[in-house]
């Protein structure tokens, strides 16, 4: 088992407390600290005594990942490892599937935009499924809500103006699937003096909700606070058609290829395939593409994206339709011995306490990497407080 220096990334979304407190470092930060990238992808490789984990990798595959991960997965680390941080919201987004970032990375290669062009959607060849597991309470947009919420909330939301009346009668029980996505494009599309005159009818009916089921109220609450944080942008209103959803420590989400979601605030861990492909919708100044996240959004209304879990003796097992990455979180206490039985590669996730191996130490917010060649190997919790340690594995 090798220490993982993480590599930090300072979005200015981020929080300025959560992964401070979380590693013992000065609080609040400097800067907004937004993610911890435990992983290989060539954007921001981790490092093992200053060598980065990509490198790493590529020097010795079969030693570092095994015969079948190196050659499931290409000689790739087919999983990225993250802490994020939400001192803000992050942009509404979705992922794209497997055949759609092949596609995409192509086409993008063959108009000659550079892997950091700011034009560009698609970083990588990959998909990116991904789950989220709370470490605080943790608030996120994610998946459309089904029709008949989404309709009684926009005629709860339907101010002086009778804004959103047209958008609720295209709410249609019979052709769900098809009447998000009419709703979904046509808000999305909205020309700037439309939109803006449809914004200011929605948070004058948001401001005076009165008497209202408390999911209506939650999500007229954080429509207005993304209205004044983004008071020009049509993503507030596109987030009225997103679950609301608040995880509690140790519960997740999942997000398949096409789910829109946004994280909203709080600290989690974040596991996904090694990809960085993003398709943007609102709530951000970064590129927002619209016809391309149409072409790979998932239309279909679900009522949540919660990941089953299996529990038994201080281990969550969360289960996940993937072939890139399993997740589990192991609750320890002090001096118990954890065996990890694997015949690929692993990363190491520590939350709270120190786990050692022989001569390496982990603590709060470190990792460690534990290649293919080098299973089976035992962890040993430390503190008197025990410790949790998050295993992602291949």
């Amino acid at each position: 088992m090798h220490n993982l220096e993480a590599a930090l990334r300072t979005y200015p979304w981020g929080s300025r407390t959560l992964l401070a407190q979380l590693r013992g470092t000065t609080s609040p930060a400097p800067t907004p600290e937004a993610e911890l990238w435990f992983g290989a992808h060539p954007a921001a490789p981790s490092s093992i005594n200053g060598e980065p984990l990509d490198k790493v990798i590529s020097a010795d595959p079969s030693a570092a990942l095994g015969q079948r991960v190196e050659k499931a997965f290409d000689g790739q680390l087919p999983f990225l490892v993250k802490l994020l941080a939400a001192g803000e919201p992050l942009s509404i987004q979705a992922h794209p599937s497997r055949d759609q970032a092949a596609a995409g990375f192509a086409r993008e290669n063959a108009l000659g935009l550079a892997l950091d062009d700011p034009r560009r959607n698609y970083k990588d060849a990959n998909p990116k499924p991904e789950i989220i597991v709370a470490l605080t309470p943790f608030r996120a947009l994610a998946g459309f809500r089904p029709v008949s919420q989404t309709r009684e909330l926009f005629e709860a939301l339907s101010g002086p103006g009778g804004g959103l009346d047209r958008y609720s009668a295209m709410l249609v029980d019979a052709e769900p699937t098809e009447s998000v996505r009419a709703v979904f494009t046509t808000l999305i599309s909205l020309p700037g003096p439309l939109r803006k005159s449809l914004l200011a009818d929605v948070i004058a009916a948001a401001e005076h909700i009165g008497d209202a089921p408390e999911w209506i109220r939650d999500a007229a609450e954080t429509f207005l606070a993304l209205a004044k944080r983004y008071p020009s942008d049509v993503g507030p209103l596109v987030a009225l058609m997103l679950n609301l959803t608040t995880l509690h420590p140790g519960e997740a989400l999942y997000l398949a290829a096409g789910q829109p979601h946004a994280y909203l605030s709080g600290l989690g861990v974040e596991v996904m395939a090694n990809s960085d492909n993003v398709l943007r919708g609102g709530l951000t100044s970064k590129h927002v593409d619209v016809p391309e996240l149409v072409r790979v959004l998932d239309f279909t209304p679900r009522g949540h994206l919660r990941v089953p879990v299996r529990e038994s003796d201080g281990v969550v097992e969360y289960e996940l339709p993937v072939d890139e990455f399993e997740v589990s979180k192991h609750t320890l206490a002090k001096g118990e011995e954890l065996s990890l039985l694997i015949d690929g590669p692993a990363i190491l996730l520590i939350t709270s306490g120190h786990i050692s191996s022989g001569d390496c130490v982990v603590g709060p917010g470190q990792g460690a990497w534990i290649p293919a060649s080098e299973a089976p190997v035992s962890v040993i919790a430390q503190d008197d407080d025990g410790a949790e340690v998050f295993f992602v594995r291949a």
